[in-house]
């Protein structure tokens, strides 16, 4: 079984926490958000995973490090692929070529979600989905009497369907939809100036391929400020049982209302943290209470009533009770 991560892009509407690392390396409840996509899937697969493809932009040697130890973690080889130009879905995945073969599940790095199933690797097809109640600003897919798919239909103008792809797909023959890829880009199938995913798995479904639904229980959205901290609200209860949070002699009259994630060397002097809160390694909080809000390595609290915030790496906070987004490397007195 191989995976391919598309994730080349720019997350502009997480700035300023993706203005020095790419999004899917923005951490929810103590890990990267791919990291988590990465175990979930893993998971998920019926057989091992061989091999893991990110298909990134030009994000530096560090990331590339840590994307290739997310794979060694998961058991897997890591592969790096660069996507230069932002040409749509379908040429993101086409970058992966080499690992579009055999079984091979297709995960964009800016969703996770909830499931409890493993991948039924006998279908020929399998295209994960979750009912919304807006599907015009989605790919959705229509069904037929027996469960199969009909239609792949691109953020449809008129109501056709009200199941949305989540960006969670499965291959049994990867080579076919390496083929089909190739034959767009060929034969220029542009679609708004970009190659489609949809189209691609449209042209399989002409030429023989079954495709059915799979559908998760909860899909959580990495897309903006708000959408970021309710996915670590939920990824915090999801995996209770997991986080360990122990008394540190570095805590000082200092209340953990559970669940949060505490990271490694973390100071806490005179403070109430949580629920829902993610403090990242290295940082310091004092005088201060805090919920709802993640705050990333090597930052600086104090003074404060803190909810519903983003702060990023190396930050220094003095305030007051307010909302923050703030990126890396900020400074408010």
């Amino acid at each position: 079984m191989n995976i391919v991560i598309p994730m080349a892009g720019r997350g502009s509407r997480l700035r300023p926490h993706t203005l020095t690392v790419p999004k899917p390396l923005v951490p929810v409840a103590g890990k990267p958000i791919v990291q988590r996509l990465v175990e979930d899937i893993t998971k998920m697969c019926d057989e091992p995973v061989e091999n893991i493809g990110f298909i990134i932009g030009d994000f530096g040697e560090q990331v590339e490090k840590d994307l290739q130890e997310i794979a060694t973690k998961a058991g897997a080889k890591g592969h790096i692929f660069h996507q230069d130009k932002p040409l749509g879905t379908a040429h993101a995945v086409g970058c992966a070529a080499p690992l579009l073969e055999g079984k091979t599940v297709i995960a964009f790095a800016d969703t996770l979600f909830k499931a409890n199933f493993q991948i039924d690797s006998s279908h020929d097809g399998l295209i994960y989905v979750h009912r919304v109640e807006d599907p015009s600003a989605f790919g959705v897919v229509k069904l037929d009497e027996n469960g199969y798919i009909t239609d792949f239909v691109e953020k449809p103008a008129e109501f056709v369907s009200d199941l949305a792809i989540i960006g969670i797909y499965f291959i049994k023959k990867g080579e076919n939809l390496k083929h089909e890829i190739e034959q767009l880009i060929a034969n220029n199938r542009l679609v708004k100036g970009e190659y489609q995913l949809t189209e691609a798995l449209e042209n399989l479904k002409s030429n023989g391929t079954n495709f059915v639904t799979g559908k998760v229980e909860e899909w959580l959205d990495c897309g903006n400020k708000n959408a970021t901290v309710y996915t670590n609200q939920r990824i915090l209860e999801l995996k209770r049982d997991e986080l360990a949070y122990a008394k540190n002699e570095t805590h000082q009259n200092a209340v953990i209302i559970p669940p949060c994630f505490i990271g490694d060397n973390v100071l806490l002097d005179n403070v109430v943290i949580g629920p829902h809160v993610s403090v990242g390694h290295n940082s310091k909080i004092s005088n201060a209470v805090i919920q709802n809000t993640i705050i990333q390595n090597d930052s600086t609290l104090e003074n404060l009533v803190l909810e519903n915030s983003m702060i990023g790496n190396n930050v220094k906070l003095t305030g007051k009770k307010e909302q923050w987004s703030l990126g890396d490397f900020s400074v408010i007195d």
